[in-house]
C-alpha cells in the first residue's frame, strides 16, 4: 500500500484572493477604466512586474508596483493617467476586503484542530496587518508574514524556505494554501506540500508533478489533513465533503458537491 502523505505541521496561507474576496477592488478598477477586463489586466501587470523586480533585484513594494500598473493600464487602454490621489484612493481598497464565505468556517475548524497557521503575502507588512484586521482574521494566525523584508516575491523559492526556517518547520512538513497556480507550483517545486483553493477565474498550473486539484477551503477541514487517507472501507465524516488524492505525493484535494 502506498504510504500516506505527512500531516503538515504548518499551514501557510496566501492572502489576496485566497483568503480575501477582491470583488470590491475589481469593481472599482473596472468602473474607473470603463472596461470589464481592466482589473484582470491590472492584476496581471502587478504580478508580471513583481517578478521583474525579483529577477533584476530592483525591489519596489507591492503598493508601488500597483500604482505603476495603474499608469500602464491607462496607457494600454488609451486613457489619461489618473492623479496620484485617485490612484491612492483605489489602491486603499485592498485593505478593506471581506473574507470569502468559506474562510472563517474553515479557519475555525483548522484552529480548533490545533494546526499552526501563518500568512505569506506579496503585500507589504503594513498592508497585511490592515487587511487581516479589517477582515477579522488576525486571531487565526500565529504570524502575519510578508516577503517585504526578504525583497523577493513569490514564487521565488527563498520566500517559502525563509518562512519555513523562521517557523522552524521543514518544507516537507509545511503546506501552502493558495488560489494561484503559480504560487502552489512555486511551493511544490521548493519542496512544500500544496493545496489549491478554487476561486473564480483561477486555474491550477498543470506542469509541476501531480499538481493539486481544485478545492474549497471546506476541503481543508481537519479530517482531510489527517495522515491516514480514507479508503473504500473507511466512512468519511458527514461534514467532510472531500476525498484525498495522490497518497505519498504533495497533498491534493478534490471537492465533492454539497447537497
Amino acid at each position: 500500500m502506498t504510504a500516506a502523505p505527512n500531516r503538515p505541521q504548518l499551514l501557510i496561507f496566501d492572502v489576496n484572493e485566497t483568503l480575501l474576496d477582491l470583488s470590491k477592488l475589481q469593481r472599482a478598477i473596472n468602473q474607473e477604466f470603463k472596461s470589464e477586463t481592466a482589473f484582470k489586466q491590472w492584476f496581471a501587470l502587478l504580478l508580471q512586474y513583481s517578478l521583474v523586480d525579483t529577477v533584476t533585484g530592483n525591489y519596489h513594494n507591492f503598493g508601488q508596483i500597483g500604482d505603476a500598473a495603474l499608469d500602464m493600464l491607462a496607457q494600454a487602454l488609451g486613457q489619461p493617467a489618473r492623479p496620484a490621489a485617485r490612484k491612492k484612493e483605489i489602491l486603499t481598497l485592498i485593505t478593506e476586503l471581506p473574507p470569502h464565505p468559506d474562510i472563517i468556517p474553515g479557519l475555525t475548524a483548522l484552529q480548533q484542530a490545533g494546526f499552526r497557521m501563518v500568512t505569506l503575502t506579496n503585500s507589504p507588512d503594513a498592508t497585511v496587518q490592515k487587511q487581516m484586521a479589517y477582515a477579522g482574521l488576525t486571531s487565526f494566525f500565529e504570524q502575519l508574514l510578508s516577503i517585504d523584508t526578504l525583497r523577493r516575491y513569490k514564487p521565488h523559492p527563498d520566500t517559502y524556505h525563509s518562512t519555513c526556517q523562521q517557523l522552524k518547520v521543514a518544507p516537507a512538513q509545511t503546506m501552502l494554501v493558495a488560489a494561484h497556480g503559480w504560487d502552489t507550483a512555486g511551493a511544490q517545486l521548493a519542496g512544500l506540500q500544496a493545496a489549491f483553493i478554487s476561486r473564480p477565474g483561477q486555474q491550477v498550473y498543470p506542469l509541476p508533478p501531480r499538481p493539486p486539484s481544485p478545492a474549497s477551503l471546506y476541503s481543508m477541514l481537519p479530517a482531510s489533513l489527517s495522515a491516514k487517507p480514507a479508503t473504500a472501507h473507511t466512512p468519511k465524516p458527514p461534514d467532510c465533503p472531500i476525498r484525498q488524492l495522490y497518497p505519498g505525493s504533495p497533498v491534493a484535494f478534490q471537492l465533492k458537491t454539497r447537497a
